[in-house]
């Protein structure tokens, strides 16, 4: 009988799981890479049998730049994507750390209300407020916003491990409840 040793099972399954996983990216990669070759093309950009370009150029680029309405669009892309990442983070940290140490009437209702809600902000809500067409960057943050109802539960839920017993702690040391939140609880989050 041939008996494999632990460690030559696992480089065996290693390099395996390796081969698979190269694989498996040249497959999700390649259609992003030919289109990056494709943006590079200066003769037409219609149908050809080939993938690498036979004359190369910016001119794609310096067109989107100069002739589309694309600053715009990058623009209002950066400022909602930048706005979300800064209010959802300091909205559902703040919500999943008052869910998981405060207790309060109605602290179960209020959680179930947030996720309905959160998942199910209607368009006629933000068309009532102004907030689609020309002034849609406002309307789409609150929409990425709002959506984050199901957030906190992942939040609340790692605060949750976190001991109480330190809250307490630093709380009979004379920390304010922000203090515990960026002081003790922010740093074991990490």
């Amino acid at each position: 009988r041939f008996h494999m040793g632990i460690r030559t099972k696992s480089t065996i399954s290693n390099t395996v799981l390796y081969v698979i996983l190269v694989l498996m990216s040249i497959i999700w990669l390649t259609p992003f890479v030919c289109i990056l070759l494709e943006s590079f093309r200066t003769e037409s950009t219609g149908r050809v049998g080939y993938i690498i370009p036979k004359q190369w150029g910016f001119d794609n680029y310096i067109n989107l730049w100069t002739k589309t309405s694309f600053p715009i669009w990058f623009r209002n892309t950066l400022i909602t994507a930048l706005a979300t990442a800064v209010l959802q983070t300091l909205m559902v940290l703040s919500v999943s750390y008052v869910l998981s140490r405060l207790r309060f009437k109605g602290r179960k209702l209020l959680m179930n209300t947030c996720l309905v809600l959160g998942m199910f902000l209607l368009y006629k809500v933000l068309s009532g407020m102004g907030l689609t067409g020309a002034n849609s960057v406002p309307g789409l943050i609150l929409v990425y916003c709002a959506s984050s109802g199901m957030g906190y539960y992942v939040s609340k839920g790692f605060f949750d491990t976190i001991p109480k017993s330190l809250d307490e702690a630093a709380r009979v040391d004379g920390a304010s409840r922000f203090q515990v939140f960026y002081k003790v609880i922010m740093p074991l989050s990490k």
